[in-house]
């Protein structure tokens, strides 16, 4: 019977705990023997020291985890006492240097959360969802000491629906990984796979999201603030500022409308809250103002008034999501 193929995963994102799930079921033909993730950071509302979610998964399987602030030649001996063949890669944060790449003897591929070459970078999910894309998927490819410039083994696509918001579509890649990697692991472990170049000419790269970019740029056309309304529902949201106080908005939809400058209140609208974009009209659903609940926009106002020819002012930048 034929030895377990061992292999490493590097990764710090939830979004791979269901490919993960799939790999460490397969005891018989391959062994999960190292993970390398992100340190240990405060978050929560108690800015506590925690664990991400990776490295959770790790030690609940009992699985040998390294957190190193970046990667170094203390990771490359420790990948090679461990004997590893292959290593899997997802939302892990790093250029990985040449001497890890040729530690394992089949290589390392990555599986990135986009239709590459499009995306490259750090925040697809949200981007394709922000730019109206109608499709996107999860790209499987061997890795290179370039940002997710490798050559792509396969690729599996997932619809984007007009319901999705940034959490919902970001579950949805995370399962598409697991029959992605299901048809593609043997060839990878046996070394028979095949792969294409990217084309560089039609390659995109998407930035790291701020917490900036939840402010609402009335400046934007409508559909471009409901699909980052969309888009950035789980993080950083969505809020504009009035009189010095920040009011988050929950749901949004976008009306028809040619008379309001960007950033004006429809007067003719006491009970709901529209307001001008460069491009037709938004009508906040939903708002919240600190220290409160998110309330049914009607609701909100009957106890926050705001001048029904109130004019909202926008970020003075329109920083890109992509270049």
């Amino acid at each position: 019977m034929n030895k377990p193929k061992k292999i490493a995963f590097f990764g710090s994102d939830q979004i791979a705990i269901p490919v993960l799930n799939s790999l460490v079921s397969q005891a018989q033909s391959l062994e999960i023997c190292g993970i390398l993730t992100q340190p240990d950071r405060r978050s929560g509302r108690g800015n506590k020291v925690q664990s991400n979610l990776i490295k959770q998964w790790a030690l609940q399987f009992n699985i040998p985890v390294r957190d190193p602030q970046k990667p170094g030649m203390e990771e490359v001996c420790w990948l090679k006492e461990l004997g590893i063949e292959m290593v899997l890669i997802m939302a892990y944060g790093h250029i990985l240097r040449d001497e890890l790449l040729k530690v394992p003897r089949y290589g390392c591929f990555n599986l990135h959360a986009s239709l590459l070459p499009k995306y490259r970078g750090a925040s697809p999910v949200e981007t394709a969802l922000a730019m109206g894309e109608q499709k996107t998927g999860v790209t499987l490819m061997h890795v290179v000491p370039r940002m997710d410039a490798g050559p792509v083994v396969d690729a599996e696509i997932v619809a984007i629906e007009e319901s999705d918001q940034g959490a919902t579509l970001r579950h949805k890649i995370a399962e598409a990984c697991v029959p992605l990697m299901a048809r593609n692991l043997s060839s990878i472990l046996d070394g028979s796979v095949r792969v294409q170049v990217q084309s560089e000419s039609e390659a995109t790269y998407c930035r790291k999201l701020a917490k900036s970019d939840g402010r609402l740029n009335f400046n934007l056309t409508a559909r471009e603030l409901v699909l980052r309304n969309r888009a950035f529902a789980g993080w950083p949201g969505s809020y504009f500022e009035y009189e010095n106080t920040i009011l988050r908005v929950g749901r949004m939809v976008e009306i028809q409308s040619d008379h309001l400058l960007c950033g004006q209140r429809d007067d003719s609208m006491g009970h709901a809250l529209v307001i001008g974009t460069k491009e037709g009209a938004i009508e906040i659903l939903e708002l919240q103002k600190p220290g409160g609940k998110m309330l049914p926009a009607s609701d909100f106002l009957r106890g926050f008034a705001i001048p029904r020819k109130a004019i909202f002012s926008s970020p003075d930048d329109s920083l890109g999501l992509i270049r």
